[in-house]
């Protein structure tokens, strides 16, 4: 108790004489190295500021795309590839192009009617030049034929077509498949490249920190393959169902306007003849070329 009552009493004589005789108390730290601890905090106070802004800044992703390496010039050709391919195939299979509307109105006009002039589709055809009149030209000159013909030339000609329509998008099929290949190829590579030059430092270097600098920089490879693949697995979905929807929608259209010509079969046949087609009449065995203006619509 007494020293737990003394304690108090010699910390407030202590600071009786400090603030009587501040040199008495003060005197044994030096200018100096009053000095020297305010340059350490300064110094501690900068380092921590940069810590932060590093910290804030994080990873630059363009100086981690130029550590990917050698693989990364095919991967960026790879992803030129499907950036164009899909501007290409966004343009080309608009279903304008493919099965445009007006084309599509008049197609569905001509099944309404039962004396449908083949002569006037085969004009709409021209007027309105896309893959769906090239189907419906294909159909006007096997009319006369037996109807299973007839149906056997529109599911020909609808393939042609639809093969050609999905042909550059089997490239992004191809793009999809081959981009995390080469992401995957550069990431071995770099593994090995990082696991050989550890083995190479002298002894008493920090072979951890090494190391990990180059793992995470031979992964990105992987990553830039993955991000051009998905992209283009998703774009080559995308087109292969318009394709699927649009030559669907023709299909429907000709089951509709092929009854219209069934009067036709064993009668008549057509040719091309100039920008028309003319009907060629089949009488005992023969044929005859009738060339008569097309019916008005």
């Amino acid at each position: 108790m007494r020293q737990s009552n003394a304690f108090p009493f010699f910390c407030l004589v202590w600071i009786c004489i400090g603030l009587a005789f501040p040199g008495l108390v003060y005197s044994q730290v030096s200018e100096k190295e009053i000095a020297a601890l305010e340059g350490e905090a300064s110094a501690n106070r900068a380092s921590s500021g940069g810590a932060k802004v590093s910290s804030k800044d994080g990873m630059d992703v363009l100086s981690l795309l130029e550590r990917g390496g050698i693989f990364m010039i095919p991967i960026g050709i790879v992803s030129l590839l499907v950036l164009t391919f899909v501007i290409d195939r966004g343009i080309g299979l608009r279903a304008g192009k493919l099965f445009p509307g007006r084309f599509r109105k008049s197609i569905q006009q001509f099944s309404k009617q039962l004396d449908a002039d083949p002569r006037m589709v085969y004009q709409s055809c021209l007027e309105h030049p896309s893959a769906a009149a090239n189907v419906v030209k294909s159909m006007l000159l096997t009319i006369g034929r037996p109807i299973p013909e007839v149906k056997a030339s529109i599911a020909d000609s609808l393939q042609r077509e639809a093969d050609r329509a999905y042909s550059n998008v089997r490239w992004l099929n191809l793009a999809a498949g081959i981009a995390p290949l080469l992401g995957l190829l550069g990431t071995v590579w770099g593994l090995i490249r990082a696991f050989h030059d550890t083995t190479q430092l002298p002894a008493g270097q920090n072979r951890a920190d090494f190391l990990a600098v180059g793992i995470y920089e031979a992964l990105v490879t992987t990553l830039a393959g993955l991000l051009v693949a998905i992209p283009a697995a998703v774009a080559s979905h995308y087109f292969e169902g318009r394709v699927t929807r649009v030559f669907g929608s023709i299909d429907e259209s000709l089951s509709e306007l092929l009854p219209r010509f069934e009067h036709f079969e064993g009668r008549n046949r057509f040719e091309v003849i100039g920008r028309e087609i003319a009907p060629r009449e089949l009488v005992a065995g023969k044929s005859s070329t009738v060339l008569a203006p097309p019916v008005s619509r």
